[in-house]
């Protein structure tokens, strides 16, 4: 896992930080050399908004970096994978694990920035693994991913592959419960996933903590995503009088469900992790539904914050709409992909996909969140 030091000076565009270093580089490279940075998220189905700001940060770091000549003699090409399908509705980890392949069988592909979901995470990490590829994921945050007592399973070929530029639900989840208990005096919640490694994760964390915090569980349901009507199950919690719904899982059934349980239990308070945070809640849940859930994120909030104002208005002037948080973690992810593979270049060694891998695991790169 990716850690931060948030207290580290921002500059502004962290691509100028690589193109000042760049004159180390050597200068052996043909000119016409190029590396391929792979991205995968959910373009299609219920989570497309989110993902289209997630690809283009990785886009705008990578265009910044060539435009800058960061590593001179080579350019970096973006190579983009789409895990969700028309039939999934959203994420579906047998893409995943199909584009994780495909990646892996492109040896121009050095490293990648991704995925979205934990769903499609564990389905890509053992393949990756296998194929010596190091993916970086600016929003999957379920944490068995990397928990060193799965290796075995998401790490077959022995070295970490997998890192993050946000944290787990090992966090998200648990600090809900406590934002519960604590300023919100909940004395009483009932719990919904959608089904997903995702959801039933951080749902899991959250009732542990809900319950070591004094918080009854008055009870569980797990939701289909596919499903269109929630009302049976939002009547029989409405029956329980419960002050507080917690949800865990994505946009597919959370837009849903922020819908129709505006409809059945408007002044009930409900949160969610950060599947209730994407631009869904605006555009396909609208207000007043939307109004008044509470969502975790896992990364720092930075789309507001003074250090990203440089970020932001060259984000908006490229794509004409705003980013959010998520897209600030997939472009700092893709900074540490440029400045690994910048140092493998510098250092005179071939640039393979172990020697990125290695470089990234030893990455003290400056970016919008401090130094990663």
């Amino acid at each position: 896992m990716l850690t931060r030091r948030r207290a580290a000076q921002f500059l502004a565009t962290a691509a100028t930080g690589l193109a000042l270093s760049a004159t180390h580089v050597s200068e052996s490279w043909a000119a016409d050399t190029v590396f391929k940075v792979a991205v995968d998220c959910s373009l299609t189905g219920a989570d497309s908004e989110s993902a289209v700001r997630v690809r283009n940060g990785v886009t705008m770091a990578i265009e910044e970096a060539n435009d800058a000549n960061a590593i001179p003699g080579i350019k970096l090409e973006l190579v983009t994978y789409d895990d969700g399908t028309p039939t999934a509705g959203q994420y579906d980890p047998a893409q995943a694990a199909t584009n994780a392949r495909k990646m892996v069988s492109d040896r121009d592909v050095m490293a990648a920035v991704g995925p979205q979901m934990s769903g499609a995470g564990k389905a890509m990490a053992p393949i990756l693994s296998q194929g010596g590829l190091a993916i970086i994921t600016p929003a999957s945050t379920n944490p068995d991913i990397t928990n060193p007592k799965f290796a075995e399973q998401y790490r077959p070929a022995g070295k970490p592959i997998y890192f993050r530029t946000v944290t787990t639900d090992a966090y998200q989840g648990p600090n809900m419960a406590n934002f519960f208990a604590d300023k919100l005096k909940v004395k009483n919640v009932y719990v919904l996933d959608d089904s997903g490694a995702y959801g039933v994760g951080i749902a899991d964390t959250f009732q542990k903590q809900a319950e070591a915090k004094g918080i009854k569980i008055l009870g569980r349901d797990r939701l289909d995503p596919k499903a269109a009507d929630y009302t049976t199950i939002l009547t029989k919690i409405k029956s329980l009088n419960p002050e507080a719904l917690y949800y865990g899982g994505v946009g597919q059934a959370g837009v849903k469900l922020a819908k129709q349980s505006y409809d059945i239990i408007p002044n009930v308070i409900k949160g969610g992790g950060d599947g209730m945070y994407g631009p869904a809640m605006l555009t396909a849940v609208g207000f007043p539904a939307a109004a008044g859930w509470y969502a975790t994120i896992a990364s720092p909030h930075l789309v507001g914050d003074t250090k990203a104002q440089a970020f932001v208005d060259h984000y908006m002037g490229r794509f004409h709409s705003p980013p959010d948080d998520y897209t600030i973690t997939a472009y700092d992810a893709t900074l540490v992909i440029i400045d690994s593979i910048r140092r493998v270049a510098a250092s005179g060694k071939k640039v393979t996909r172990d020697a990125v891998r290695d470089a990234i695991q030893t990455a003290k790169v400056n970016t919008i969140q401090g130094v990663v």
